[in-house]
């Protein structure tokens, strides 16, 4: 068993999330900016929507790289199912990738905090965004998303009996999952999504 289990098994409560998923793991993505780009794709819609655009936009396109996106007519982008504004978003983020390096290496150095207002200075990428950038294409293993509506409502159901708590509720609780946030979040998420 990982250190991170370890650490996460001390909560009784991930402990039975642990027991009945399995050890998961956080599945860092092999392209930083494919993976932006399906979080800009995951703002604000639902799951099964989410999967139906993203669906359509890796159909249309061989590899989702900035090149490819900046080259692509914009009315391909949009009838992708991306949309215009959308569209507008992952062009920026291309322009800022193609313009700086966003990827592990040019943000390795970076804290968390650093790396989200890096990404927030692009019109599009907010907190969020950035968020899930940190965990599912730099890896980090102690980012606690609170922007995320399921990881609050799982927080709740599992901590709150279905209760509404406050963020900072939230962040006592996540405590002691440090420096093991965001593999909880995982955790979190499945059995929010069961």
């Amino acid at each position: 068993m990982s250190d991170a289990h370890e650490t996460l098994r001390e909560d009784s409560v991930l402990r039975a999330l642990i027991e009945e998923f399995g050890e998961i793991e956080i599945d860092t993505a092999e392209e930083p900016f494919e993976r932006l780009v399906v979080s800009i794709i995951n703002q604000s819609i639902s799951t099964a929507s989410a999967n139906a655009v993203r669906e359509r936009v890796f159909e249309r396109f061989d590899d989702i790289t900035p090149a490819a996106v900046l080259e692509a007519d914009a009315d391909e982008l949009s009838d992708a199912g991306l949309g215009e504004t959308k569209t507008e978003y992952v062009r920026n983020a291309a322009r800022a990738f193609r313009e700086r390096d966003l990827g592990r290496e040019g943000l390795a150095d970076a804290s968390d905090e650093e790396v989200i207002d890096e990404l927030g200075e692009i019109r599009g990428i907010g907190e969020w965004t950035a968020r899930m950038y940190l965990i599912f294409a730099l890896g980090r293993e102690d980012v606690l998303p609170l922007g995320d509506l399921a990881v609050r409502r799982g927080i709740e159901s599992l901590y709150g009996d279905g209760e509404e708590l406050t963020r900072p509720e939230m962040r006592a609780i996540a405590d002691c999952w440090r420096p093991y946030r965001s593999l909880a979040t995982l955790y979190i998420w499945r059995q929010y999504e069961s």
